[in-house]
């Protein structure tokens, strides 16, 4: 899976406090999915670390065999090469995945589609890598032909996803990281660690508090590639997740190309919205209503944000730099 983050996150780090002797913070770091993870958790009680790290590496390496497009061999790969009008079997991650991705989709109108697939390939963000040449009007013409939901069908028992005709492709990129990070924490839960921050490719999911007391503190970055601090939010027992348009890009004589595509359009984004940063209890969802909000912009994004109650915090390319804007359900967890 490529790297495509919408930010960059950044750890801030509090003033130092005393650390209870019965308190230890592990931290953990690894290659996953096209770019890297990184675990802190807070141990209450002697655990050794190798089975930590082992546990997270076998959960993500799990993920990665399932919704990888890069990976010829994966599930994904399978049911993308797979004929049309057929059931296909799939894991029950894979096909809670698909359930949750469809479902936002259809909430938003179709603003997250995972059947992208062959679009994001046209325009240089997949497998093939192809940049430096705009698609060809009739391949973009073509690659519309499979693309919508609509394409898809999904069954629960035994779980099953069918594709309209060949040629319909999935890519799970917007969702698969955030689903990997769930899945980490139930990981880390099932060895009795409760505290922890997961990050993976920059989404991520905190639970408990660190062993200063604090809450974990995180830092949404300016969207300009500087690494400097927007805004610090504060979370416990929250995931989070940021897409935006400054991490994977091309130009064009001098018209900048990003990774997200509008599947209404079959073209990459084309508004003012840089970077949207969502709250949820679910990382798997967070990734998913980032992309979503991303697709619809700054103001058709801001109002199903509303309607649907989510923590959302927009930073929007204005003429006089960047403003932010922040739903109702953000306000409380901005840390001024």
């Amino acid at each position: 899976m490529v790297l495509s983050l919408g930010f960059i996150l950044l750890l801030v780090s509090a003033c130092t406090k005393t650390v209870p002797s019965s308190y230890a913070l592990a931290e953990f770091h690894g290659p996953t999915m096209g770019t890297s993870y990184t675990v802190k958790a807070v141990l209450r009680q002697p655990l050794a670390r190798e089975k930590i790290k082992g546990r997270i590496d076998e959960t993500l390496k799990r993920v990665n065999k399932l919704m990888s497009i890069y990976d010829p061999d994966s599930e994904l790969s399978r049911f993308n090469r797979a004929a049309g009008q057929v059931w296909f079997a799939i894991a029950p991650e894979t096909h809670h995945v698909f359930k949750v991705a469809m479902e936002i989709g259809r909430l938003s109108g179709g603003a997250l589609d995972i059947t992208v697939g062959r679009l994001v390939n046209l325009w240089g963000f997949g497998p093939d890598n192809r940049r430096g040449t705009l698609p060809a009007p009739e391949a973009l013409a073509a690659a519309m032909e499979l693309t919508g939901l609509q394409r898809l069908k999904l069954q629960d028992e035994p779980p099953a996803v069918c594709k309209e005709k060949a040629g319909v492709y999935c890519d799970l990129a917007a969702v698969a990281k955030g689903y990997g990070v769930d899945l980490v924490a139930e990981a880390l839960a099932g060895l009795g660690i409760s505290a922890y921050m997961i990050e993976v490719g920059g989404e991520v999911r905190a639970a408990g508090k660190r062993p200063d007391g604090q809450f974990w503190h995180l830092g949404v970055a300016v969207p300009d590639g500087s690494q400097q601090v927007s805004r610090i939010i504060d979370i416990a027992d929250m995931a989070m997740a940021t897409s935006g348009d400054y991490q994977n890009y091309y130009e064009i004589d001098g018209r900048r190309y990003s990774h997200t595509i509008d599947p209404h359009l079959g073209r990459p984004l084309g508004h003012n919205l840089a970077s949207v940063t969502v709250l949820h209890p679910s990382c798997l969802e967070a990734d998913a209503w980032a992309t979503a909000l991303n697709v619809l912009g700054p103001d058709k994004g801001m109002a199903l944000a509303e309607k649907q109650k989510l923590p959302v915090l927009f930073i929007v390319r204005e003429p006089e730099g960047f403003v932010e804007r922040r739903s109702t359900a953000m306000k409380a967890y901005i840390k001024e």
